[in-house]
């Protein structure tokens, strides 16, 4: 998929309503490099990825890598250099497009590649890209990503990729821009020694056996758009097991991949996939993804989204590593890992961002995806526990929102302070129906779209009735948290908003002695008069402001 009309961001820093963090990030520098890693490049913006069919061996006894990328693409516009991304020191070898093989450079971690004439508009063809070497080893994954070159608990090798943040061209060349996605899908055929087995998202399609050379392949096919971060594959002793879940929308096949000796473990702790299924079905609407399945696979790291093949590496626990990162003991009544990186099926890899800038839109969801998970199978109040809980992680270092072209997010406060902000909308709304057809309607409206945090906005602004620019300036663009000022005189209420931005004027709930009450403050002084005298005034937990009393 690709969003024309890019062109003119490829340098910028901002779009939508950026003014109030500008302060912020212009103190940060970015390289050249930055900016054609995040940017839409003329290399990049003149052709549409329609599919990959990336092929690629993995041989472990050496760390090394060795495959091709066939990638089919449409052109929007004339062109005749295309950029590649292939981190060093990973290296293309050969590119051919037809009967003929074209000229390609280096420039760090990127190529242009020529063809010999310009190819018009309108036109869908194909190139495949030949590499080989020994690809970035993660260093801390899933957060400083790269290739896991591992063994299990019984020596054999245990191997997996994760990208997220470095990005996918760390170990297969791609268009590296969250902006276009492949529209047909991908297809991953994977080659490994023959007594391994080799993961990847969708679907099985079949394996090739290759006794001369002691490989296996394994050939994985998905048909919907996905991330390229989202690409992943995963090579151990593995064996399987599958599940039916009867979900809302039909039969979804659940087929679940783990090591030989920890299986056992797995098909009782993995029954919380389709608790998952229905707990985010109901508030999200249906599972993107029924085409091409979903599975839990293992891995040597905790775990990540990726599309229609979730990894999970959190030990069968409940909460974060066996902890409660709320500190509530809510988080205990549930694997963090599958829950969390399951929510990522909705935000993230059905509505993803289309720049960097705006990972919110990924991790604030979700996050806040953990606390409605508990609400539907254990009820509000500990829902409510739990989200507030988090309130403690929060930060408040940077804006949310990260600098725009230039492959830069915003602050980790995109996860807890995120939730915490969502969770005060639905406060906001007040109507519990209204705010689940918000979500599921968020779902739909950008089904398989790559978005901008104005997008998202204006959608919740539309669909709740509000409008929401300053709450989203506050929240995401800022660092500051709003300060509910109030003193109290006989049966008069006096208040106001402190340390907001200009605009800032949403409801609150507060109790008078005991009693709720819905106001409305604004930065300038209002009074509210009561028919009894204010013995106590308190704001309602579930809104992210801070409360000073004069």
């Amino acid at each position: 998929m690709w969003l024309i009309g890019l062109f003119a961001i490829a340098l910028a820093f901002g779009c939508g309503s950026v003014n109030v963090q500008a302060a912020v990030v212009r103190s940060q520098e970015f390289t050249a490099a930055d900016v054609r890693r995040g940017s839409i490049t003329p290399e990049r913006a003149w052709w549409d990825l329609k599919h990959y069919h990336l092929s690629v061996r993995v041989i472990p006894e050496t760390k090394r890598l060795e495959g091709s990328n066939k990638i089919t693409f449409q052109t929007v516009a004339g062109g005749q250099q295309m950029q590649i991304d292939l981190q060093q020191p990973l290296t293309i070898s050969r590119v051919v497009h037809g009967d003929r093989e074209l000229m390609f450079t280096r420039h760090g971690n990127y190529y242009l590649v020529s063809f010999f004439e310009p190819l018009p508009a309108g036109v869908v063809t194909e190139i495949e890209i030949f590499y080989q070497g020994r690809p970035v080893e993660a260093k801390n994954p899933p957060w400083s990503g790269g290739i896991t070159w591992t063994k299990d608990s019984k020596g054999r090798p245990f191997i997996a990729s994760s990208c997220q943040g470095i990005g996918a061209s760390v170990w297969w060349p791609c268009k590296d821009h969250g902006a276009d996605e492949p529209d047909d899908g991908v297809m991953i055929s994977v080659t490994v020694p023959e007594q391994l087995t080799a993961v990847a998202n969708g679907r099985l399609l079949g394996t090739e056996s290759d006794p001369v050379n002691a490989v296996r392949t394994f050939h994985w096919r998905v048909t919907h758009p996905i991330n390229n971060y989202c690409v992943n594959i995963n090579v151990g002793r593995y064996v399987s097991f599958s599940e039916r879940y009867d979900g809302a929308y039909g039969a979804l096949d659940m087929q679940h991949w783990v090591l030989d000796h920890q299986r056992d473990r797995a098909m009782q702790h993995f029954k919380e996939a389709p608790r998952v299924m229905a707990a985010f079905e109901y508030w999200f609407g249906k599972y993107p993804f029924y085409e091409d399945s979903y599975k839990l696979v293992a891995v040597p790291y905790l775990g990540m989204e990726h599309q229609s093949s979730v990894t999970y590496g959190n030990g069968f626990k409940n909460g974060y590593q066996g902890r409660d990162l709320s500190g509530t003991g809510v988080g205990l009544l549930f694997d963090f890992i599958i829950v969390h990186e399951s929510g990522h099926e909705w935000f993230g890899n059905n509505v993803s961002m289309n720049d960097t800038a705006d990972m919110w839109i990924h991790e604030s969801f979700t996050n806040y995806s953990e606390s409605l998970f508990v609400e539907y199978h254990f009820g509000k109040r500990q829902a409510e526990d739990y989200v507030i809980g988090l309130r403690k992680l929060i930060k408040n270092d940077r804006p949310i929102v990260g600098t725009y072209g230039v492959n830069h997010s915003g602050s980790g406060d995109m996860y807890y302070k995120g939730a915490n902000m969502l969770h005060s909308l639905r406060q906001m709304v007040n109507d519990r129906d209204r705010w689940r057809k918000t979500l599921t309607g968020l779902n739909d409206e950008f089904r398989y779209q790559m978005v901008s945090s104005k997008q998202v906005e204006d959608y919740l602004s539309e669909h709740t009735g509000m409008d929401l620019s300053a709450f989203f300036d506050q929240y995401l663009r800022t660092t500051k948290v709003p300060v509910f000022v109030f003193e109290t005189r006989g049966n008069q209420l006096i208040f106001h908003y402190d340390n907001v931005v200009a605009g800032f004027d949403f409801p609150l709930v507060i109790q008078v002695n005991g009693q709720p009450y819905r106001i409305f403050p604004r930065e300038d002084r209002q009074i509210v008069r009561f028919e009894t005298l204010i013995d106590s005034c308190e704001v309602d937990r579930n809104f992210y402001v801070e409360t000073r009393r004069h």
